[in-house]
């Protein structure tokens, strides 16, 4: 029998998806047992988090006044910011799942609003809570709106690539083709219309109005860059008129800061996880059929910028409720855990397949 690159059988064992699954969660569980056995610093969930949370913030905040008083290049203070950036966003996940500070509300919201501002090009983490649990119910559907508003299972393209870190006007041309399919699924039985009414509705609250005024920055930034090419290049006398001008310029320290390393933080997790997921053709309720392990070298700058996520988003699917810092410790053994069970590494076919799971019908295509 060939063997499949990337599809580990078990020897003469046949189990269904939702025993794999479950052996997979039970051996998950008994190596994060094991390692914070060994570290019991590690049981400390809320201690680590806010601390990394204030290492992270306080790391932005002295490469940023480095740059602004010329010590540190553009470059590396966008590079840094971008990387530690990627590092609240993982905890800004994990507060989605309530991991730090649950009964201490003040403290758990004041890390997610906080999470949330240094990253203002991403959704309402609040809103983000319903659209994300929606994910992990269905993920890999028609109506799984969160991984589908970050470009998966659409065919590869330039269109793709330019929006893959765009959630306004990238959102808005997937829009129409979201809403058939959920309607479809509503007719189909797969979806409840209140729950499809409840997501159109807040898919579009969740960027009012503060990811609409970040994106909106950076549309103008570009096209000053672009006009400024063209005047230069064609001799030509174009300019931005003079209030947009000095509002860019007033903006500047944020573009640079906060905007640039987030749109670089952005598109990498988009590419990343919207290429690790599989869409269109996963089995309802087959966990092993959602993701796959993405480890491939070439992906090791962009995973650099989003906490490697596709090295350890396969494991969160099996164990929804730990946190990214034990997660990425304990990859290895999980990763083995999930090779044996048959979940994907590596599945490069996705970008020909369209993050399909199987191949692309004559209708898909």
């Amino acid at each position: 029998m060939r063997k499949n690159p990337y599809f580990y059988q078990l020897n003469h064992i046949e189990l269904t998806h939702q025993e794999k699954s479950s052996q997979i969660r039970r051996e998950i569980n008994l190596s994060y047992q094991q390692l914070k056995g060994r570290y019991p610093i590690l049981k400390s969930q809320n201690s680590i988090g806010v601390t990394l949370f204030a290492l992270a913030i306080l790391a932005i905040v002295v490469v940023s006044i480095a740059w602004s008083r010329a010590i540190v290049p553009t470059w590396l203070m966008i590079v840094s910011n971008a990387f530690f950036m990627g590092v609240l966003h993982e905890i800004e996940h994990d507060l989605i799942h309530w991991l730090y500070f649950k009964r201490q509300k003040t403290i758990h919201h004041f890390m997610l609003f906080s999470v949330w501002i240094l990253r203002p090009l991403t959704v309402n983490p609040w809103i983000r809570r319903t659209l994300h649990h929606h994910h992990h119910k269905f993920s890999g559907t028609l109506h799984d709106v969160e991984e589908r508003s970050v470009t998966n299972g659409e065919q590869w393209s330039i269109k793709r690539l330019l929006t893959t870190p765009d959630v306004v006007l990238g959102g808005l041309f997937r829009l129409h083709r979201m809403f058939n399919d959920m309607d479809s699924e509503v007719k189909n039985g797969n979806l409840k219309l209140e729950t499809s009414s409840k997501l159109k509705r807040i898919m579009f609250l969740s960027i009012v109005p503060v990811t609409i005024f970040a994106h909106v920055i950076l549309y103008f930034f570009f096209a000053d860059l672009l006009i400024g090419w063209l005047s230069e290049v064609f001799e030509l006398n174009l300019s931005f008129p003079h209030y947009v001008n000095n509002m860019l310029i007033s903006l500047h320290g944020i573009i640079y800061v906060i905007l640039l390393p987030n749109l670089l933080r952005q598109f990498c997790l988009h590419f990343i996880t919207s290429n690790m997921h599989y869409f269109g053709d996963v089995e309802a309720g087959n966990v092993i059929e959602q993701t796959q392990v993405l480890t491939v070298w070439w992906t090791f700058p962009m995973q650099l910028f989003c906490f490697f996520f596709g090295w350890t988003h396969s494991i969160h699917h099996f164990v929804v409720n730990e946190t990214f810092y034990v997660r990425h410790i304990g990859r290895k053994k999980a990763q083995e855990i999930l090779r044996k069970y048959g979940v994907r590494f590596n599945d490069l076919g996705t970008f020909r397949r369209a993050n399909r799971f199987r191949e692309l019908s004559n209708k898909e295509v």
